[in-house]
C-alpha cells in the first residue's frame, strides 16, 4: 500500500462502490429489496441518484450477483454508474471483489472509496459531500453513524426473550453508511480479516481489525437500511415528503 509520505502529487479521486449482491431475506419481498418499487422508483434508483448527483466521483460501481436475474440497467438510466457481475457470497467478498474491479478500470491504492448499501434510499448527495469534506484529510477515513438514542437491552439467549441487563449507550454510535477509506487500506484490512478467518458486516470492523480508528461522521435519521417489511412503508413517506421521488 501507498504510504502517507510516498502518495503521488495528483489528487485522490474518489469512487463509489455499492454492493448489490445480497437477496434480503429479513424483508419479507418477493425479489432482492434493493429491486423492489418504493414512491415510483427501485430502491436502488434513489441510491444511484444521490451519488450521480456528485461530479467529483470518478465513478460508482454496482456489484452484483453472477446469477441476478432481475437488474436491468435501463431501468436506472440516464444516471451515470458502472456494473459488475462480481458479487461474492457475502458482503465482505462483494466489495473485496468491487475493490479489485476499481483496480482493473484504474483506480490506484491511494484513491478513496465510499461504500455505500444499496438499501438506504434516503442518502443525499448533502450527505456525501458531509462525509467527503470531513474525512479529506484524514489519515484513516471513517463513516457516517448516529449516536445511539434507545435504551440497549442485553438479552439472555439461553432464557429466550428475557433481558439480561441494560446496557450503557453512552459512546455509542449506530453504524451507517457510506463508509470511506483508501482503497489499498480497506483491501489489506479485508484480506487481513478473510487470513484471520473472519467474515466482518461493514468496512469500518475491517479497518479496525487491521488496527486502526476510523472517524464518525454525523449521519441522518433518513439515511436507515430497508430491512423489514415495515420498512418499505417509512422510506416511501420519507422519499415522498422529501420530494426525492422526482429525480
Amino acid at each position: 500500500m501507498t504510504s502517507a509520505s510516498s502518495r503521488p502529487s495528483r489528487p485522490a479521486r474518489l469512487y463509489a462502490l455499492i454492493p448489490c449482491a445480497g437477496t434480503g431475506s429479513r424483508s419479507g419481498a418477493p425479489m432482492p429489496k434493493q429491486y423492489c418499487t418504493v414512491a415510483g422508483r427501485e430502491l436502488l434508483y434513489y441510491t444511484l441518484a444521490a451519488f450521480d448527483a456528485c461530479d467529483e466521483l470518478a465513478q460508482t460501481l454496482v456489484v452484483i450477483s453472477p446469477d441476478d436475474t432481475h437488474f436491468d440497467e435501463r431501468r436506472f438510466a440516464p444516471l451515470r454508474f458502472a456494473a459488475r457481475r462480481c458479487g461474492g457470497a457475502s458482503r465482505q467478498a462483494s466489495v473485496r471483489n468491487g475493490l479489485d474491479a476499481l483496480g482493473q478500470s484504474g483506480a490506484a491504492d491511494d484513491d478513496w472509496v465510499l461504500v455505500h448499501d444499496a438499501a438506504r434510499p434516503g442518502i443525499t448527495p448533502e450527505l456525501i459531500r458531509s462525509l467527503i469534506s470531513a474525512l479529506a484529510d484524514d489519515e484513516v477515513g471513517g463513516i457516517m453513524a448516529l449516536p445511539v438514542a434507545d435504551t440497549l437491552k442485553r438479552v439472555d439467549i439461553e432464557h429466550g426473550d428475557r433481558i439480561a441487563r441494560t446496557e450503557s449507550r453512552n459512546g455509542l454510535w449506530q453504524a451507517q453508511t457510506p463508509q470511506m477509506f483508501r482503497i489499498g487500506m480497506l483491501r489489506e484490512a479485508i484480506a487481513r480479516a478473510e487470513r484471520d478467518g473472519h467474515d466482518l458486516t461493514d468496512e469500518a470492523s475491517a479497518i479496525e481489525w487491521l488496527g486502526h480508528a476510523p472517524r464518525l461522521v454525523q449521519g441522518s435519521l433518513r439515511n436507515f437500511k430497508v430491512t423489514y417489511p415495515e420498512d418499505f412503508a417509512l422510506a416511501e413517506a420519507i422519499l415522498t415528503a422529501t420530494g426525492t421521488h422526482q429525480q
